[in-house]
């Protein structure tokens, strides 16, 4: 159902370059074409996919429009594609030109592009990190973009700091800091936006959001599925690369953060690398004491057998001369983390990420310290602490676990109570994917939920040594059964602060 009270966007062009890929065949224009049906893109927007693929601008068409019916419903719901009308619309919309960025002839796609006048001309980079750079200076030189152009680049950027850099200067060349768009979809989800809301617009949250009242903060992104066709791919990254040192740390800086001055482009940002420049660092000893890396084995998810990640990558790399049976890459990572500063100092924060695991789900628990002193006599045991849990994915929402009497005559008998706020149930309508809400801030040109280059070069800072101390002291990672929750290591790292994961929303 359409939002009428959504602004429509002015006349723009987006440029898809790798518009035939993955990313661009299951996310972004899924999430252009339910924009459009729900009518915000403008009526002389288009999107001009580029690739090598040769495909003629009616291929391309038929192509997207196999895909939208496919991936639409499992975003929007079975009826996503039922009007004709409007998926004729967003397909009009679409054109495509065969171009190997690596080639000098852009004449094709300038021509098609023609001049930008008043439209917003939006490149996205939906192609391999390698050609950042590439398709930038080929677009500077191919007269498509002009100072108010804006460049979308997907992760990963560099596998090190020295990589992420280089990439930075390529892009940096030719395009202002405040013309980059580095996204990280975890920062388009509903949850994570509404941590802003719940931190900064409640009174009730920010007086107590200090060591002096939080005991320690958990956040997990646990994902059921494995490497599948990614496994080339992930081998050379590996589990803290992919997932920590962009995704997690990102929701870490949205924890911990102070207050920006206002909710806007810099502000946030701005507070944000104090958080990441406040990490205490980890290294040699730290290394081995606060950090976990695990493999996944052979096991059952979901009650479906599942083969170990080095059968997975070996698999994926039959026929070639890299094929092995073992790996060293870590599919998963425990680790525990300190922001430096007065108001965290003494809170540990306990990341975990990984592949394989017994559910699917992202969460951030945030546990405050118990009472002091109870005065309820004859309570079997201590009261339960408080604590918050905002849960990312699926079924996003927030939870506030209290204690509250039990009903009944019994005398006073404290038990756990949660207060539920549960998006679905309550805000009824279907909740845009990450990549509808980012598209149209690019649009807009809201940059509040990009990183900046020097987040990005920060997060390496501070990611970087922690590899280096791996293939130092060789520490390789711990096998654990896929459909668990993980090795048994990770358990131990936070038991040992009389801690314990929490697994139950």
């Amino acid at each position: 159902m359409p939002h009428h009270h959504l602004p429509v966007m002015g006349p723009a062009d987006i440029v898809v370059f790798g518009g035939t890929g993955d990313l661009a065949m299951r996310k972004l224009l899924p999430a252009l074409y339910l924009r459009d049906r729900d009518g915000q893109l403008g009526t002389d927007t288009r999107v001009v996919a580029v690739s090598r693929s040769g495909l003629d601008v009616a291929g391309y068409r038929d192509k997207v429009d196999s895909e939208l019916r496919r991936t639409a419903p499992r975003w929007a719901g079975p009826d996503a594609c039922d009007d004709g009308a409007v998926v004729d619309r967003f397909l009009a919309r679409l054109h495509h030109v065969t171009l190997d960025v690596a080639d000098d002839d852009w004449s094709q796609l300038a021509e098609l592009l023609g001049p930008a006048d008043d439209r917003t001309r939006v490149l996205y980079l939906a192609s391999a990190p390698q050609l950042f750079g590439r398709i930038c200076v080929g677009s500077a030189e191919a007269g498509i973009i002009d100072e108010r152009t804006r460049v979308v680049l997907e992760k990963p950027l560099g596998h090190d700091l020295a990589s992420a850099q280089a990439i930075n200067d390529e892009v940096g060349s030719v395009f202002a800091e405040e013309q980059i768009y580095r996204i990280d979809h975890y920062l388009g989800k509903e949850t994570v936006q509404n941590l802003l809301v719940l931190r900064f617009a409640n009174s009730l949250f920010e007086p107590l959001w200090n060591a002096g009242q939080i005991d320690h903060v958990q956040i997990t992104v646990s994902e059921s599925i494995g490497v599948g066709n990614r496994a080339d791919y992930y081998d050379g990254s590996g589990a803290l690369r992919d997932m920590v040192q962009n995704h997690l740390l990102q929701l870490l800086c949205l924890v911990a953060m102070e207050p920006p001055a206002r909710i806007d482009g810099e502000g946030v940002r701005n507070e944000k690398l104090k958080v990441l420049q406040s990490l205490a660092p980890l290294d040699g000893a730290d290394v081995v004491r606060d950090t976990v890396r695990g493999q996944y084995v052979e096991g059952l998810v979901d009650g479906t057998a599942v083969p170990s990640y080095a059968t997975e990558l070996a698999e994926s790399r039959a026929g070639t001369p890299r094929e092995r049976d073992h790996s060293d890459t870590e599919t998963f990572v425990a680790l525990r983390a300190e922001v430096a500063n007065w108001r965290w100092a003494g809170v540990p924060f306990y990341l975990r990420t990984g592949k394989r695991l017994g559910t699917h789900a992202s969460e951030i628990v945030v546990q405050f310290k118990p009472v002091p002193h109870s005065i309820f006599s004859g309570f079997d045991g201590e009261f339960p602490a408080n604590r918050l849990v905002i849960r990312l994915q699926p079924d996003e929402g927030v939870r506030l676990h209290l204690t509250a009497k039990e009903p009944g005559p019994g005398g006073i008998r404290p038990i756990p109570a949660p207060l539920d706020l549960s998006f679905a149930r309550t805000f009824g309508d279907r909740l845009p994917d990450a990549y509808e809400r980012l598209l149209m801030d690019v649009l807009r040109g809201n940059p509040t939920l990009f990183m900046r280059r020097d987040e990005i070069e920060a997060a390496w800072t501070w990611a970087e040594p922690v590899l280096r101390s791996w293939e130092r002291t060789g520490q390789r990672p711990r096998p654990y059964a896929a459909g668990s929750t993980g090795p048994a290591a990770a358990t131990a790292l936070i038991e040992r602060d009389g801690r314990s994961w929490h697994e139950d929303y």
